[in-house]
C-alpha cells in the first residue's frame, strides 16, 4: 500500500488518544443510562443518544431527531452474540441484506448498495474503486454500538448517502475501561476471538481492540462439495488527549484483512449449468483496508462554540486469485479533510461545515486486458445546518453545495420537524434530496472487451419524504411507525447493446420509485423479559418493474430473558426475508434473466451464564431450523452452525 507508513503512524497514534469526534464529552454513566432507556432499534426514547444525525459534533437525543434513526446498543449486540455486523442489520426496519463470499451488500429503503454511507468511528470506509463497503468485513468489537439513519442524508454527508447512513462506533477507554476478552469454537472449524483494553486518566483515554473471525465454511454452490471458508482479522485503536482547557486532540485507526474462498459461475455455454455457481478449486480473494483519522477540537464560550478540524485516510486493496494466479485486482484511496464550527444558543444550534475529498482509484488487474492507469476525483462540500430542540417542537434543516471537478456542481437539502402531541405521542416528518456520483468502475470500465466504461455518466439524484408516529404504550413499550416515499432519477444500470452485447453502464431516462412502511416495537414484557421487533413493507420499482434484491416483506423479532443480577440470559432471534427478484446470467448472450428468489426464515438461539463475577460461558445455534436459502441467485447461504465459548472482563 502506498500510504502504509503514514497510515501506520496515524493508527499507532490512535493508541494514545481516545474519543470519537462525534461523542466528545459523553460520560460513561450518561451513555449507559441513555442506552438503557433507548428502545431497541428505533427512534422514540428522548434520552437515547444518537451522534450521527448532525455535523455539529454535539451529542443529539434520538427523541429530538425528526427523521428515522435506529440504535443497536452494545448490550443488544452482546445479548444476540453478534459477530458479523451484517447479521444484526437485519433487525433494523428498512434494511435489506444480501451477501456472497467477498461482498455483502446492504440496501436502505430500496436504495442501491452503493447509496449507503458507512462510517466507522467517524471514518468513511467505502472502497473508492468499488463505490461501496463490504459490510461482511465489519466484525463486532466488544462494547461497540450501531446507528442507522434512514432517508437521504446527502445534505450532511454528500455523495453516497442517498439511502442513509450506517454509523458504527466503538467505545472509548473512558466509556469502557479495563480488559475484556472472549473466545469461542464451533462447527465448520469455527474459531473466533476478541480482546479489548481501555484506560483513562486525567485528560486522556485510550482503547485498543482486536477481533479474529475464522471458519472453514460450508459449500455455497448448488449440489457443491467445496467448503467456502474465510479468515478475517481486525485491529483498531482510538484515543484522545486534552492539551489545554477546551482543546482536545483525537485519533482513530483500523486495519482489516479478510482472506477467503469463493466459487465462480460456470462459463461453458454448452453446459446445462451455464451461469450457475459451481465448485471452483483454486479461487480465493484477499481484501485489505487501512483507515485512520486524526483531529483537533476546541471549545470556546464555555463549550457553546466548537471548532473541529480533522483529516482521514482510507487505503483499500482487493485481489482475487484463480488456479493460475492473480486474476482481478484494484486499489482505492481516499483523503478527506473537514472543518466544522457549531454555535449553541439555548435551544438553537447553528453549524457550518466544509469538506474536501479526493478519491483515487486504479485497476491493477494483470494480463494487459484492463486499463491500469490511476484516475482521481476531487470535490469540495459546504454545509449549513440549523437545529432547534424545544419542549414539544423539534426542527432541523440543512443545505449542502458540492463543487465537483468532474461533474456538475450539486445542491442538496434536508428538512425535518417533530412535535410531541402528548407526553407519550410524537409526530415527525422529514424531506430531503440526495446525490450519488458515478464511480471508477462505471466511468472507466473494468476489463476491456467484457465491460466498457462510460465517462459521460452523470450523478444519480433522489428526492424523498417521510412521516412517522412514535407512541409510548404504558410504561414498558414503544411503537414507531413510518411511511416513506422517494424517487431516483438518472439511475445507473448496465446495458447490453447489440451487436456485441458487451456490458456498459448508462443513466436511465425513467424514474425509480421506492415507497413503503416501517414498524418497530420495543416492549418490556415483564421482569427480565423484552421483545424487539421490526417489519418493513417495500415497493421498489423502476419504470413499473420490480427492482432486484429488494424483498417486499422483511421482519425480525428478538425475545430476550435475563435473570436477576444478570446471572444468566437467553435470546431467541427470528428473521424473515420475503421473496425477491434477482438477475441470472444463464443466457449465453450474457443478457440478464429475471428469476425469483424464495423467501426464508432464520432462527438463532443463544444463552449465556455467569460463572463468576468476571467470567462467563455462552453458546449459540444459528439457522437453528437448517433453512436452505439463497440471498443472491445460485449462491447457497450457510446452513446450521453452533458455537460455545467463554468471556471475561477485568
Amino acid at each position: 500500500m502506498k500510504n502504509l507508513a503514514l497510515l501506520g503512524s496515524v493508527a499507532w497514534a490512535a493508541l494514545m488518544w481516545a474519543a470519537p469526534a462525534t461523542a466528545q464529552g459523553v460520560d460513561a454513566r450518561a451513555r449507559k443510562t441513555a442506552e438503557d432507556a433507548a428502545p431497541a432499534g428505533e427512534t422514540a426514547g428522548r434520552d437515547a443518544i444518537v451522534v450521527s444525525a448532525s455535523r455539529s459534533g454535539v451529542t443529539d437525543l434520538a427523541g429530538a431527531y425528526p427523521g428515522s434513526v435506529s440504535i443497536i446498543t452494545a448490550e443488544q449486540l452482546e445479548q444476540r452474540q453478534v459477530r458479523d455486523l451484517a447479521d444484526v442489520l437485519r433487525d433494523i426496519p428498512g434494511v435489506a441484506v444480501a451477501g456472497v463470499p467477498g461482498q455483502t451488500q446492504i440496501r436502505l429503503r430500496g436504495s442501491e448498495a452503493n447509496h449507503v454511507l458507512v462510517l466507522v468511528d467517524g471514518i468513511e470506509v467505502s472502497d473508492p474503486f468499488a463505490g461501496e463497503f463490504d459490510i461482511g468485513t465489519l466484525s463486532a468489537d466488544i462494547g461497540a454500538r450501531l446507528e442507522v439513519l434512514r432517508g437521504p442524508q446527502s445534505a450532511l454527508y454528500g455523495s453516497d448517502a442517498i439511502g442513509g447512513v450506517v454509523a458504527y462506533q466503538t467505545a472509548s477507554g473512558r466509556e469502557l475501561p479495563g480488559l475484556a476478552a472472549r473466545i469461542e469454537g464451533g462447527t465448520q472449524g469455527t474459531v473466533n476471538g476478541a480482546v479489548r483494553y481501555g484506560a483513562a486518566g486525567d485528560g486522556w483515554d485510550a482503547a485498543l481492540s482486536g477481533v479474529v473471525v475464522s471458519t472453514d465454511g460450508q459449500p455455497n454452490a448448488r449440489n457443491g462439495t467445496r467448503d467456502i471458508g474465510r479468515d478475517s482479522y481486525t485491529l483498531a485503536g482510538k484515543g484522545s488527549v486534552a492539551l489545554a482547557e477546551g482543546l482536545t486532540l483525537r485519533a482513530a485507526g483500523r486495519y482489516i484483512r479478510t482472506e477467503g474462498l469463493f466459487n465462480n459461475s460456470n462459463n461453458n455455454r454448452t453446459s446445462p449449468t451455464f451461469g450457475f455457481i459451481v465448485d471452483s478449486p483454486g479461487t480465493r480473494f484477499t481484501n485489505e483496508a487501512l483507515y485512520a483519522l486524526i483531529g483537533a477540537r476546541a471549545n470556546l464560550l464555555e463549550g457553546r462554540w466548537t471548532h473541529d478540524l480533522s483529516a482521514q485516510i482510507a487505503d483499500i486493496t482487493r485481489d482475487t486469485f484463480g488456479p493460475f494466479g492473480r486474476s482481478n485486482s484494484s486499489e482505492g484511496e481516499r483523503f478527506r479533510a473537514s472543518y466544522v464550527s457549531a454555535f449553541v444558543a439555548g435551544q438553537h444550534t447553528v453549524t457550518f461545515a466544509a469538506d474536501y475529498e479526493r478519491e483515487a482509484f486504479r485497476n491493477t488487474t494483470p494480463g494487459g486486458f484492463a486499463f491500469n492507469g490511476q484516475r482521481q476525483i476531487e470535490q469540495v462540500g459546504l454545509v449549513g445546518e440549523y437545529r432547534y430542540s424545544g419542549e414539544r417542537l423539534d426542527l432541523s434543516g440543512a443545505v449542502r453545495h458540492d463543487i465537483n471537478d468532474r461533474f456538475r456542481d450539486a445542491t442538496t437539502f434536508r428538512l425535518g420537524a417533530g412535535y410531541r402531541v402528548t407526553d407519550s405521542t410524537r409526530l415527525r416528518a422529514a424531506a430531503g434530496s440526495g446525490i450519488k456520483n458515478p464511480g471508477f468502475f462505471e466511468l472507466f470500465g473494468f476489463v476491456d472487451g467484457r465491460f466498457i466504461g462510460n465517462a459521460a455518466l452523470r450523478p444519480e439524484k433522489s428526492q424523498g419524504w417521510e412521516v412517522g408516529l412514535d407512541q409510548r404504550i404504558g410504561e414498558g413499550a414503544t411503537l414507531a411507525v413510518t411511511w416513506f416515499d422517494s424517487e431516483l432519477e438518472g439511475e445507473i444500470f448496465t446495458t447490453f447493446p447489440p451487436p456485441t452485447f458487451i456490458a456498459s453502464p448508462a443513466n436511465r431516462t425513467t424514474t425509480s420509485k421506492q415507497r413503503g412502511l416501517e414498524v418497530a416495537l420495543a416492549a418490556r414484557l415483564g421482569a427480565g423479559v423484552s421483545l424487539d421487533a421490526a417489519y418493513t413493507y417495500l415497493d421498489a420499482e423502476e419504470n413499473g418493474r420490480e427492482e432486484v434484491r429488494r424483498p417486499r416483506h422483511v421482519a425480525s423479532g428478538a425475545l430476550t430473558w435475563s435473570a436477576p443480577a444478570d446471572a444468566a440470559s437467553a435470546t431467541l432471534v427470528v428473521r424473515y426475508n420475503g421473496r425477491a427478484l434477482d438477475d441470472a446470467f444463464t443466457d449465453p448472450s450474457f443478457r440478464p434473466v429475471r428469476v425469483r428468489l424464495g423467501d426464508y426464515t432464520l432462527v438463532n438461539l443463544n444463552a449465556r451464564v455467569k460463572l463468576t463475577e468476571r467470567i462467563g460461558a455462552f453458546a449459540r445455534v444459528e439457522n437453528l431450523l437448517g433453512e436452505t436459502y439463497e440471498q443472491v441467485f445460485s449462491f447457497v447461504s450457510p446452513g446450521r452452525s453452533a458455537a460455545v465459548g467463554v468471556e471475561a472482563r477485568f
